[in-house]
């Protein structure tokens, strides 16, 4: 049986211009390039309303469709803005809703695109936080600091960072392939 992994992008920004879309989108056409379905999950166009524990999935808009298309997912890469050194709310609003069932076993990497500043603490959060869902989070990552000297009406122009972002994508393809291959293996 031939497996073409599935990739689902997430973007984590409300911005229409966004960089960290632009990288996401970036990734994604690398991850097809590798081999690799994909889907984009672009959190600014879902009707997500604040997490609510209480509340049944069927009432919270979008979420169980979302939830339902990262789970479908053989990889993952997730991407946030930098805001006050960590992720965006829109991501984090999204990721509270997300548990193990989303990301048991799934490989993700992680992009989070600053404006000026730092891109240390943001990645720490993001690979805590998705290693809390179990999530298989790869080394390769990609912080990019200063973005507007790297994107230009709405094209990555940067080579060096285009490089850093196809090998993301391609980290999470290889490491689906790596668990699709194990879940074959007889164990023992």
């Amino acid at each position: 049986m031939e497996f073409t992994p599935l990739v689902v992008g997430v973007t984590g920004s409300q911005r229409a211009t966004s960089y960290t879309r632009q990288a996401i989108e970036h990734a994604l056409d690398a991850a097809e390039r590798a081999g690799a379905d994909t889907d984009h999950v672009d959190l600014a166009n879902a009707d997500l309303p604040l997490y609510d524990p209480d509340r049944d999935l069927a009432d919270a808009g979008d979420a169980e469709a979302l939830l339902e298309r990262v789970r479908e997912a053989d990889a993952v890469v997730v991407g946030s803005p930098n805001y006050h050194s960590s992720y965006s709310s829109t991501f984090r609003n999204f990721h509270d809703y997300c548990g193990s069932d989303e990301y048991e076993d799934t490989p993700v990497g992680l992009v989070v695109v600053a404006g000026g500043g730092t891109i240390a603490s943001p990645l720490d959060h993001l690979r805590v936080t998705m290693r809390g869902v179990h999530a298989d989070v790869v080394a390769e990552q990609v912080g990019v600091r200063n973005a507007s000297r790297y994107f230009e009406d709405g094209a990555l122009t940067d080579d060096d960072l285009a490089q850093r972002l196809d090998d993301l994508a391609s980290a999470v393809v290889d490491a689906a392939y790596r668990w699709e291959l194990a879940d074959r293996e007889p164990r023992n």
